[in-house]
């Protein structure tokens, strides 16, 4: 699954990342890289951004972004 369908509360663990390489370098510099756990904490009123907690910070990202990041549970 990817993670722009957690659900609100939602929480996985990244597998992989999608996309252009430099898409995957700008997520890994956020902290998203594979084998960090993610947890979705709220979605904007007309569903994007969505705001997840990462590595004990939350993080604000679009859910164009959210759909290339592969999440297990």
């Amino acid at each position: 699954m990817t993670l722009d369908t957690l659900p609100i509360g939602g929480s996985g663990v990244v597998a992989d990342i999608t996309g252009s390489p430099s898409d995957r370098q700008r997520l890994g510099e956020m902290g998203l890289i594979s084998g960090t756990p993610v947890k979705v904490v709220r979605v904007a009123p007309l569903g994007d951004p969505m705001e997840l907690h990462v590595r004990g910070y939350n993080l604000s990202l679009r859910k164009k972004d959210a759909a290339s990041i592969l999440v297990s549970d």
